[in-house]
């Protein structure tokens, strides 16, 4: 079977950071051939600066939501003009803002990828590109932010998965099987 040809909208990947999106996104994007969209590389393209960058300038962390929320708007008006179907990784605190939720349910079928706080900290503890870890304890930080992001992330969701003790070939695989019975019941 042509899995490109069963999917009929775009897979929307949030979740916490160090939650597995990237990386199951190209596992997506290899799978299927649909485009990967990585919206914190998109802004630091744009941008001409790493998202810690972003983020220690002038406008600071509501700069940088501001640039997630205008390119969520503008995948969705380029996903109705094209009907290009695309893999999106997100941002780990795009959810954060009501229209963006929204947005990502327009854009498709919106996964939340999740995992217990040992499992995030074991991931981003070794990561200094993080700014919202930059802080004298980021163990707290990350289960503040886990804490006040997670009804944000269910409200958006179509699927959640927990991806500790999961490869990210059996995420892919969920995340399509789910999407096909979605899509399928749906229309």
């Amino acid at each position: 079977m042509n899995e490109s040809t069963a999917m009929p909208e775009n897979l929307v990947l949030i979740g916490f950071m160090g939650s597995g999106k990237s990386t199951v996104g190209r596992e997506l994007e290899r799978r299927l051939h649909y485009p990967l969209v990585d919206t914190d590389q998109v802004i630091e393209a744009r941008a001409g600066q790493p998202i810690a960058g972003i983020f220690a300038g002038d406008g600071g962390e509501p700069a940088f939501r501001a640039m997630e929320a205008e390119l969520l708007a503008e995948l969705v008006d380029v996903s109705v003009a094209d009907g290009q179907r695309r893999i999106i990784s997100t941002g780990g605190g795009i959810c954060t803002r009501a229209a963006n939720r929204g947005l990502m349910r327009r854009l498709g079928f919106v996964v939340w990828l999740h995992a217990p706080f040992e499992v995030i900290f074991e991931r981003t503890s070794k990561n200094n590109d993080r700014p919202l870890l930059h802080t004298p304890d980021p163990a707290g930080r990350i289960r503040e932010l886990m804490a006040a992001r997670e009804a944000d992330y269910r409200d958006t969701a179509h699927l959640d998965i927990d991806t500790s003790g999961l490869n990210f070939d059996e995420i892919a695989t969920g995340i399509l099987e789910s999407a096909r019975y979605f899509f399928g019941v749906k229309s």
